[in-house]
């Protein structure tokens, strides 16, 4: 990304009508609400995008709907990498790319097998660049099919070929991290990390900003921190937001995205709580008053930092 003071890049939802459509009209909202928020980036058709179940077709319409309204305003990303061989991926990446995107990013759970090694892995990934030729491209760990890490040692062998803008991390570990952000200083790069529990530490260590899940419940408050994480003078409310978010993680993650949507709608966003997800559990009462819940605690925290909610 070319921003370079930090920034939060939303793992953008994919609202859906419900009958299952994906409702264009909405996604036009939540695209106005990230940037409203001071969102650096968009980063579209992504696991929180239920990515996996739109068809090749809607994958190309969702995101050039997303560079369309953005118009410029903000850089979008978009992952470019699903099932085939490498050569049908790098044809994919392509067709992500005349959208209009930034950067187009791989899966690295689909750039290997689980049970190939290191070594398979690394040979795929830089075949997927050869096939791609000039493309700006990211990679993102995602946990589907399976979370296949790159190793610090790789992710600077790409990002030294100047093809490689863009990485998100789910390492969850900060060591890593550090050594990742130690091994890419000196290029054009932004590492965006996934994980909350170490937002703080991992901006401090250099990363670039945040691409989390939470950023679909409190995206203003993602913004504060990357604006806030090094002020002196605002340190300990600096603490209480990294331990707000610790604090709640669990429950952030329950049901997931249907729960963000939900929390979207209490504060009064237009989204149906529609997925075409399977397989993520009941949204009970319970479930639903967890979130009501959590909705006090940040809107508590939100009054004493004196932070405003976006609206789109």
């Amino acid at each position: 990304m070319k921003k370079l003071e930090k920034g939060f890049i939303p793992v953008m939802l994919t609202p859906f009508k419900e009958n299952g459509d994906i409702d264009f009209g909405a996604l036009t909202k939540l695209t106005e609400l990230y940037i409203e928020a001071g969102a650096a980036g968009l980063f579209a058709n992504c696991l929180s995008s239920e990515m996996f179940e739109l068809s090749e077709e809607e994958r190309l319409t969702l995101v050039k709907h997303v560079v369309t309204v953005a118009d410029g305003a903000v850089p979008v990303v978009a992952t470019g990498t699903f099932e085939g061989s490498l050569q049908q991926q790098a044809d994919f990446v392509k067709k992500i790319y005349s959208t209009g995107v930034e950067a187009v990013i791989g899966i690295t759970g689909l750039l290997a097998t689980e049970e190939e090694s290191e070594e398979v892995f690394n040979a795929n990934v830089f075949k997927l660049l050869d096939l791609t030729e000039d493309i700006p491209m990211g990679f993102y760990e995602c946990p589907v099919p399976y979370k296949r890490l790159i190793s610090p040692e790789l992710l600077g062998a790409l990002v030294s070929t100047g093809r490689v803008t863009y990485h998100k991390d789910t390492c969850l570990d900060i060591e890593q991290v550090r050594a990742k952000i130690a091994a890419t200083d000196g290029y054009q790069f932004g590492l965006y990390d996934a994980y909350m529990v170490h937002a703080v530490e991992s901006l401090k260590a250099g990363a670039s900003g945040l691409s989390c899940i939470q950023g679909n419940f409190f995206p203003e408050l993602i913004v504060w921190l990357c604006n806030n994480y090094n002020n002196r003078d605002l340190a300990a409310e600096v603490n209480r937001v990294q331990q707000f978010f610790i604090d709640n993680m669990d429950v952030m993650h329950h049901v997931y995205p249907i729960i963000s949507k939900y929390y979207l709608q209490q504060r009064g966003f237009e989204i149906s709580t529609f997925t075409r997800r399977k397989g993520i559990g009941e949204f009970d009462g319970n479930i639903k008053k967890g979130i009501e819940l959590l909705a006090d605690r940040y809107n508590i925290l939100r009054a004493e930092l004196e932070i405003k909610f976006a609206i789109a």
